[in-house]
């Protein structure tokens, strides 16, 4: 057996150390190897080759437990977007409208969609109010994870689709033996935005095997946006007393021209109420003749809310006609002509009001997501080195949300043509009858469901002179079906939210892979693979994966891969039909006046797969003249083609103002400007082409005594464009960050039972996309502390965003004059915690 190198070994131990909470056999291969021992062969994120060595062509960044509970992350999304290598702007805790709860990743800043999130190597299956499209990080639970893996490069070619812009492989804690509770808890020094978690953990080992369980309970509290004074107040056009026709009434009962808006933000998150229920376990037995089942179950329950401004309605009036029935349209007098309120082309006129008498949008989600996987695993023949797998996973997420406060856009129109008093005075409403009569809690549910049955070989094929061609190949069917019902109110168009018809549909898709290892010589390995995928919707695809690793001295390793990737359609893309938005638009013909018009935004079941092309190339270098020193630099770009999107529907209408005909018909405008039925479909026309340059720096060392260590992670974006638009260096509220520059910098000392860090992440100045104003950069820094009372007990505290650093500000922030997906707009936080073993 070829014993590895100096760096080969460094680069091990290196990610070994950097897991103090690893599985034991992970660990059992260190010693084994130190020890000089035979090394049996492990799997490694972005391989189904079973190998001795963790280095690959692929670059990997590996977060520990001991970490994770260090920087005080208490959910996977937090730990997650911290990371250099994330951008754009996913979802999470922080997005108080449109997200329903659920938290995601956002690799290269590429969306979600096209970012794979694995558990213990297998599928997750997709997560949230239903028919969704990505893997909800809520629903795995910060108590069980022994590390998370972060593969930086595209890998369709070994897990299929959506591993365009990588992976996330979260390995839960296994192979436990003891009990363990563990309790923590934080709050920010506003004394709001409480947060906490209990969790327990218990483990036995038997003569042939091992069986872990685990529990956890989390909770979060909400943080309202005035409640900062740095947040930029709201400024809506929708205010408490009404508006008609652009008119309000004042206080001596004329008709007059709003001055003031409405403050959204006294009603709005910034950190957004969750409760969490956690149940998991995984077991590893030994059956006999070489043969091992390993299993886990996964269940959460989720109940979250979010908070928004009691819900604007806005509704066109008819106003009467000579000899109409004044109980079915609205009577104009003499004031409100004098005043300018007269209706439109179709005899109409516009009401707004905020419907503070009602009371705020409380939107709530339930949602509960179980994941059963279960696997055999054993050797052929020992002497061959040849072993089989087989495997089952099963996933199933169901929810039920709800708004409360909203209101029937129909009912209302009725209440205000019966009786125009209570709606036009400008005054508080204080008929609770009439303000029931037009309000009503909305209802939808939805789910996902995900059947993965999985089958593979691997090996070594025969020697070569610089050591054995390794082999894996195997096969996979999968099922993926979702389905999201909208309130029936919201189905019929009769709300004041936009109409939404429902989702339901499913595909299935038969995949064959492989991959080889070549060694050509002592420094120089081949990694090749290849896939096929075919998927009962648009019919097959097929990708590869080539990786070379270069030895080039015993301190010195290079490295490169060329991949192709896809992602098919998601279930809403392709059987969503039609979900209304309220888009800011500008109508060129002048029939529209209120800046937020209606597009009808549809799915299309002819949908084809998004293709990619990636490329790394990258050096891990550990110099021989400074131990405990390692350092990787990674070249990346990523290119996708036919990627699902909507066409830009300003330009459309533009377009068809200008007298293309093509367009009017692509986004179904009407003779003369007609943007009644203004429709922008799903389609593939999108393209992103995005590059970077990642760099890390891990040193270990002892000085004074005590043991430290320090680590480094920047990420500079040389280029992000998307549909012929360049966000590089940018930000906005609807696409979020695209920063040059992101740095993380830690730097941790200790000596037998305690360690203390600092570590600081740094955010890099923007332009603003809207204005082209600079955003300014900001650097966040956070303090922790660890002590070990004894073997039994240990105490955790720490300190996040130690002074109080301020977001920036964004002209067309998402939420409060900023970004809340990108910056901190909590504020300065403490938490604490304990943990004790049995």
């Amino acid at each position: 057996m070829n014993r590895p190198s100096k760096l080969a070994s460094a680069i091990k131990f290196g990610l070994i150390a950097s897991v103090s909470t690893t599985a034991f056999a992970t660990s059992s291969i260190a010693l084994a190897e130190e020890a000089g021992a035979d090394v049996e062969r492990i799997a490694v994120t972005g391989s189904r080759i079973q190998r001795q060595d963790m280095e690959t062509a692929s670059p990997v960044t590996v977060i520990g437990a001991e970490e994770i509970r260090a920087e005080g992350f208490t959910t996977v999304d937090e730990l997650l977007q911290a990371q250099t290598s994330m951008g754009g702007k996913a979802v999470g805790s922080s997005t108080n409208n449109g997200a329903d709860g659920v938290a995601q990743v956002d690799l290269r800043g590429m969306g979600s969609q096209r970012t794979l999130v694995l558990l213990n190597g297998r599928r997750m299956v997709n997560s949230g109010s239903g028919a969704n499209s990505s893997v909800d990080l809520n629903s795995i639970p910060v108590a069980m994870i022994a590390r998370v893996e972060i593969l930086k490069d595209g890998a369709s070619a070994v897990y299929g689709s959506d591993a365009i812009a990588g992976v996330v492989n979260i390995i839960t804690k296994k192979d436990f033996e003891g009990f363990q509770v563990d309790v923590q808890g934080g709050m920010t020094d506003k004394s709001d935005g409480e947060n906490g978690e209990i969790s327990a953990l218990y483990g036995f080992n038997t003569d042939t095997g091992n069986y872990t369980f685990g529990a956890a309970y989390s909770e979060r509290k909400g943080v309202i946006q005035s409640d900062r004074d740095w947040t930029d107040p709201g400024n809506s056009s929708f205010i408490p007393n009404g508006s008609l026709g652009g008119k309000v009434k004042d206080e001596n009962g004329n008709w007059v021209d709003r001055e003031e808006g409405y403050d959204f933000t006294q009603d709005s998150f910034y950190q957004t109420p969750s409760k969490r229920y956690s149940l998991f376990a995984n077991m590893t037995q030994e059956l006999g003749d070489d043969i091992v089942m390993t299993g886990d179950i996964l269940y959460t329950k989720r109940k979250s809310n979010q908070q928004l401004a009691p819900q604007p309605a806005n509704i066109m009036l008819d106003v009467c006609e000579a000899g109409q029935d004044p109980m079915t349209c609205l009577e104009l007098d003499q004031d409100m002509i004098d005043a300018g309120i007269t209706p439109d082309k179709n005899g109409q006129v516009n009401y707004r009001k905020r419907m503070n008498d009602v009371g705020p949008r409380i939107y709530n989600q339930d949602t509960d997501t179980w994941r059963i996987s279960a696997g055999l695993e054993g050797s052929l023949d020992i002497n061959t080195g040849m072993n089989w797998d087989a495997s089952y996973t099963y996933g199933n997420n169901k929810a039920k949300t709800g708004v409360e406060n909203s209101i029937n856009a129909n009912l209302m129109a009725d209440a205000i043509y019966a009786d125009q008093d209570p709606w036009l005075t400008g005054q508080p409403m204080t008929d609770q009858d009439l303000l029931n009569s037009v309000s009503y809690d909305e209802q939808a549910d939805g789910g996902n469901e995900q059947h993965v049955f999985s089958a593979g070989l691997n090996g070594e094929l025969f020697d070569l002179d610089a050591g054995a061609v390794a082999f894996a190949i195997g096969a996979e069917y999968r099922y993926e079906s979702g389905y999201y019902n909208p309130d029936p109110i919201v189905v019929a168009g009769e709300s004041t939210a936009a109409q939404q018809d429902p989702t339901d549909g499913s595909y299935n898709v038969i995949s064959v892979f492989q991959e080889v290892s070549v060694p050509f010589t002592d420094k120089l390995t081949g990694e090749f693979a290849l896939r096929f995928d075919d998927y009962s919707t648009f019919g097959n695809a097929s990708t590869w994966k080539i990786g070379l690793t270069y030895e080039a001295t015993d301190d010195l390793m290079l490295r490169t891969v060329a991949a192709t990737g896809f992602r098919a359609p998601s279930v809403s893309e392709l059987y969503g039909g039609n979900s209304g938005s309220y888009d800011y638009l500008v109508d060129p013909w002048g029939n529209e006046k209120d800046p937020q018009i209606l597009v009808n935004r549809t799915s299309d079941e002819d949908l084809k797969p998004e293709e990619s092309e990636s490329y790394t190339a990258g050096l891990v270098y550990s110099p021989s003249y400074v131990d405990g020193m390692s350092l990787t630099v990674d070249y990346w770009r990523f290119k996708v083609k036919n990627a699902i999107t909507r066409l830009d529907t300003q330009a459309g209408i533009d377009a068809c103002y200008a007298g293309d005909a093509s367009a009017c018909e692509t986004f179904n405008i009407g003779a003369d400007g007609d943007l009644s039925n203004l429709t922008n479909s799903l389609t593939n026309v999108g393209f992103q082409d995005t590059s970077g340059i990642d760099f890390n720096l891990a040193y270990n060392f002892e000085a004074l005594s005590l043991d430290w260590t320090v680590s480094n992670d920047t990420t500079y974006l040389l280029n992000f464009e998307q549909d012929g638009k360049d966000y590089t260096g940018t930000i906005d509220g609807n696409f979020g960050a695209y920063a040059e520059v992101r740095n993380n910098f830690s730097i941790k000392a200790g000596q037998d039972d305690w360690t203390v860090m600092y570590f600081n992440r740094y955010i890099g100045e923007m332009d603003d996309l809207a204005t082209g104003d600079k955003v300014d950069s900001v650097l966040y820094h956070n303090l922790s502390a660890s002590y070990f009372i004894n073997d039994a007990w240990m105490l955790s505290a720490g300190v996040k965003n130690f002074t109080d650093e301020e977001p920036s500000k964004v002209s067309n922030g998402s939420d409060g004059g900023t970004v809340p997906e990108v910056y901190d707009v909590i504020g300065r936080t403490y938490f604490a915690g304990v943990t004790m073993k049995f």
